[in-house]
């Protein structure tokens, strides 16, 4: 086996669960072979440079070798080695992930207290059936 079909192999080496997914992140333009855009059904071959990304990362890899058929975790990563920028700026990532602060604890303000909902509900009481005031009312007045 020569060639093989980028969302294949990358099924195969096991980035994507399924063959599906694979096909969907290379049409969306998430994947690249040597530096090239391309679409599910281009070969790749030995020794191509296979650029993908997953969530925030962007993985390297040179592809080692070619399977059709999706097996067992340490065969799929004899398939693929990854570049050292790649492996560098994963960790630099992860590093950074781990180091930044959580969303969560920007928020000041949660849900409303039960005195904070009867304040927002005698509120909206006052305007009524209007969403807003127009310059139709304000005529009439």
């Amino acid at each position: 086996m020569e060639k093989l079909r980028i969302d294949k192999w990358l099924w195969a080496a096991r980035f994507y669960k399924t063959r599906t997914l694979a096909s969907d992140e290379v049409v969306k333009g998430r994947v690249e072979v040597n530096g090239q855009e391309v679409k599910p059904a281009r070969d790749v071959k030995i020794g191509d440079t296979v650029s993908l990304r997953q969530g925030p990362v962007t993985r390297s890899v040179v592809v080692k070798g070619l399977s059709g058929t999706r097996g067992p975790a340490p065969v799929a990563q004899e398939l693929y080695q990854e570049t050292a920028d790649s492996i560098a700026a994963r960790e630099r990532a992860a590093e950074q992930r781990r180091l930044s602060p959580e969303p969560a604890h920007s928020i000041e303000q949660g849900r409303p207290t039960k005195r904070g909902r009867r304040e927002l509900d005698d509120a909206q009481r006052g305007w009524g059936d209007r969403w807003s005031a127009s310059v139709d009312d304000v005529e009439k007045s």
